[in-house]
């Protein structure tokens, strides 16, 4: 996702109505800016759900960890050198872009390390002068154009290892110790360059302007010896040789990288400790992406959200006090998000978010896609337990009859296979049936969390409810908050079966001794449950 992308994005624990009224609302707002919104879960998809999406073949919604600004956020400078780039050319794209440090790659973009101005001078400061100066292997074209040479003769492709010698005073000496890898540098002294020619040198940069004679470009045609002329003096081609070592010579390896993914303060804290005061974007098999700066880190970053079927902290993706809400649709009961500038918000109370979805559609005059429309359909008959919940209002049954006629579905027949693809009760361990489908709610100064698991009968919570009570009491304990409930719902009975944990106190005064608890005609969570127990705990 760019930097510009709208994120929409449904709870913590998605439902059905959750994750098909966010990709329904995202196709119909990119149909006015394509590809700016993005629909994405912060959660598992359940099997219910699942059972939706391939019904009519959608995929699920991209997951999202977190809306903390992120690397990815921010804006990357990408250029970087390959490492047999010679290090005079590095410096020069250093020089034009105002660089202080580049990324040095392999031939597959690999990152291999990081040429600094720290480096640079070390490497050429600290050279022994003492030391012989040699050149690497390279074509003898790019020796040409780091020395700004004219190519008199080209009697080899390439030019191996070997030392560099300049020629000024004891020919004789320097002729002894030439081999035929090596380069001399010499003046305008024909002899000199006639000898060294003869003695086997594998180049002859010829400095100063110095002119070249027919007798050398003979001489040199003739031994296999390549000649370059060159404007510099033998001082200044001396210096440009030992620049012309390639970059992966110079580069430091201990490079700090981050990855998109990673969270801006995670990358301030990386560039903040770095001797560099940078850090190397890379993904997959450190695969160079880009150059992240103190300066990129300094911008005021946030992600784009837009929540569906919530508006509580405790129900939404990590990071949402940083970002910038643009907009809230819900059908939920008001809670605690609160923004620093006004926003859009929509909070309706029918049976389901997609209700309002598919409204929104139909007010728009615009026409959702069949797939679309059967996952809206989707989550209202999921949400309104096929239109059997106290929720259900007949706005949501005239949204579902619009969307099953474009959808080609028919609700009666798809809304009990859509239920009972959730209801496989048997096949999942307690922890994961109960945390499922669950919402944390702050009611009079007490954390609340309510698991609601839907079923055919009240067989399986009255058989299992010893195991139950023992898992609720260590979900209680691991989430930290001060009552755990579970509602098991029997959406053919209307009724729901309700287990309880904690302090023994409190459980007393609710009556929750006993457990399960029926509760009759309890079948919803938001409208049944909360606002009943809601007044329960204002008496404690």
């Amino acid at each position: 996702m760019g930097p510009h992308t709208i994120v929409i994005i449904g709870h913590r624990q998605p439902d059905t109505d959750s994750i098909c009224s966010v990709i329904g609302y995202a196709e119909l707002r990119n149909h006015a800016e394509p590809g700016k919104y993005v629909a994405a879960r912060c959660g598992e998809v359940n099997a219910e759900t699942r059972f939706a999406l391939e019904t009519f073949n959608v995929e699920p919604p991209v997951y999202i960890a977190s809306v903390e600004p992120s690397v990815s956020d921010i804006p990357l400078d990408t250029r970087s050198a390959r490492q047999d780039v010679p290090t005079v050319d590095v410096a020069a794209l250093m020089d034009t872009y105002d660089m202080r440090n580049i990324p040095i790659t392999d031939e597959e973009e690999t990152l291999v390390g990081l040429v600094s101005e720290y480096g640079l001078a070390r490497a050429y400061v600290r050279k022994n002068p003492r030391e012989q100066l040699s050149l690497v292997p390279m074509p003898l074209a790019t020796l040409a154009r780091i020395l700004d040479a004219r190519t008199v003769v080209s009697a080899h492709e390439v030019l191996g290892e070997g030392r560099v010698y300049t020629v000024i005073d004891a020919l004789h000496v320097t002729l002894s110790r030439m081999t035929p890898d090596d380069i001399a540098i010499v003046g305008d002294n024909e002899p000199a360059q006639l000898a060294l020619i003869s003695a086997g040198v594998a180049a002859l940069v010829i400095a100063e302007g110095a002119p070249v004679g027919e007798r050398v470009i003979a001489a040199a045609r003739a031994r296999g010896a390549s000649v370059l002329a060159t404007t510099l003096d033998a001082f200044s081609v001396g210096k440009m040789i030992s620049l012309s070592l390639p970059a992966r010579m110079i580069m430091e390896t201990d490079v700090p990288t981050v990855r998109l993914e990673d969270s801006l303060e995670y990358a301030k804290g990386v560039v903040s400790s770095s001797r560099f005061r940078t850090a190397c974007v890379v993904g997959e098999d450190r695969r160079h992406i880009g150059l992240v700066s103190r300066t990129a880190l300094m911008q005021d970053v946030q992600k784009s959200v837009i929540l569906l079927d919530h508006n509580e902290y405790s129900q939404a993706v990590d990071g949402i006090e940083q970002a910038d809400i643009l907009e809230i649709i819900d059908h939920h009961r008001l809670g605690a998000i609160s923004t620093l500038k006004p926003v859009k918000f929509l909070n309706d109370p029918l049976g389901s978010t997609s209700t309002i979805v598919a409204n929104k559609f139909i007010e728009a005059s615009i026409e959702p896609t069949p797939p679309t429309a059967g996952l809206l359909l989707a989550g209202i008959l999921s949400d309104t337990m096929v239109m059997k919940l106290s929720t259900t209002t007949p706005v949501d049954i005239r949204a579902a009859d619009y969307l099953a006629e474009i959808a080609g579905v028919d609700p009666a027949e798809f809304g009990p296979k859509l239920i009972q693809k959730g209801m496989d009760l048997d096949a999942l361990p307690k922890d994961e049936l109960l945390t499922r489908d669950m919402k944390r709610y702050n009611l009079f100064g007490r954390s609340i969390m309510v698991s609601q698991v839907m079923t055919s009968s009240f067989e399986f919570a009255e058989s299992e409810a010893g195991e139950i009570r023992t898992e609720l009491d260590r979900l209680r304990t691991t989430m930290g908050v001060d009552c755990f409930f579970a509602l098991f719902t029997n959406v053919f009975g209307d009724a729901s079966d309700l287990f309880a944990a904690g302090d023994e106190s409190c459980i007393a005064k609710l009556g929750l001794r006993d457990q399960p608890v029926r509760l009759k005609g309890v079948m919803s969570r938001k409208k049944d449950f909360i606002p009943k127990f809601g007044q329960m705990f204002r008496q404690i």
